[in-house]
């Protein structure tokens, strides 16, 4: 069965930081591309970052590049999103995803497994 779990999620003033886990299992987790997928309150999914199955290349959505950095330690079967210079508009239930295969679809929309999301709030 496979299972993604998230967690680290929390308050957080504007300009802090945190760093967001998900926990794999039940797959092969180095045979596949990971992603994270955020909601944020009254809105549509939105897509955050992607990984390759080994890290090797990195993908950001615009409004997060320079400030989120995704990364995995396929030792440990963990995901990882360290966000930098939170914004008020980052609030948002953040999912852990799982990709089709090695690499993210350009797309950006389709994944067959989600975590349970972990809500991240920035409020001072």
């Amino acid at each position: 069965e496979v299972q993604l779990v998230e967690s680290g999620g929390g308050l957080v003033q504007p300009g802090g930081s945190l760093k967001l886990s998900c926990a794999a299992s039940g797959f092969t987790f180095d045979d596949y591309a990971m992603s994270w997928v955020r909601q944020a309150p009254g809105k549509g999914l939105e897509w955050v970052s992607s990984i390759t199955w080994n890290g090797g290349s990195t993908y950001y959505a615009e409004s997060m590049k320079g400030r989120f950095t995704i990364s995995r330690d396929n030792a440990k079967n963990t995901l990882y999103l360290q966000m930098n210079s939170l914004k008020s508009e980052d609030t948002a239930v953040y999912y852990c995803a799982k990709e089709g295969g090695a690499t993210p679809l350009p797309s950006h929309d389709e994944y067959d497994y989600w975590g349970q999301g972990t809500q991240v709030t920035v409020s001072s």
